[in-house]
């Protein structure tokens, strides 16, 4: 990339990120391309759509928590670190309002900007639940896909209550309360 258009790849990817921060992911694009100090023409250059750019934007903290959960992968306490890295994507995910919904309803093409974010953090968090899974901590029938739906929907909820700052870590606990292996299926 030539060294002008690198500049603006940055300073998009700059003004994106507090642009979704501060409006959620539903910011105009026209505005960041405008704040940015380039046209929209240059935008779609460099990001093909809002899933592109969301992508670009989110990689830098998609990279923190797989750091998180490399961290994680050999803690004494195999479920603890489990539910320490899916707390750590509920956090993140409640940064940017609409993120959750946006990678719920992205498409499965494991070619888009989100697919790219989304695939490593899958196998990032199947080793952390297969590792729960065969310490007995986690039901054997629980998936990643499971987790990171739950984690979105946590996530999303608490977006919707934004005057219960407490109410995600609360959605969680009970949830991963059933998680927990039981001794019977209720009927």
């Amino acid at each position: 990339m030539r060294a002008d258009a690198r500049r603006n790849y940055e300073r998009l990817l700059a003004v994106a990120r507090t642009a979704f921060t501060e409006h959620g992911t539903d910011a105009s694009l026209e505005d960041i391309a405008r704040r940015a100090g380039v046209g929209i023409g240059t935008l779609y250059r460099h990001f093909p759509n809002r899933t592109a750019l969301m992508g670009a934007v989110f990689q830098g903290e998609v990279e923190a928590l797989l750091t998180r959960a490399r961290e994680l992968s050999d803690a004494a306490e195999p479920c603890a670190a489990l539910v320490a890295w899916l707390r750590a994507i509920v956090t993140h995910a409640s940064t940017y309002r609409g993120l959750s919904r946006a990678l719920m309803a992205a498409p499965a093409d494991e070619s888009s900007g989100l697919a790219r974010c989304r695939v490593p953090m899958r196998e990032a968090g199947s080793e952390l639940l297969d590792r729960a899974q065969r310490a007995g901590a986690v039901r054997p029938d629980v998936t990643i896909h499971d987790l990171m739906q739950l984690t979105n929907g946590i996530a999303l909820a608490a977006e919707e209550s934004p005057d219960d700052p407490e109410l995600a870590d609360r959605l969680l606990t009970l949830t991963l309360t059933g998680l927990k292996p039981t001794g019977g299926r209720a009927s």
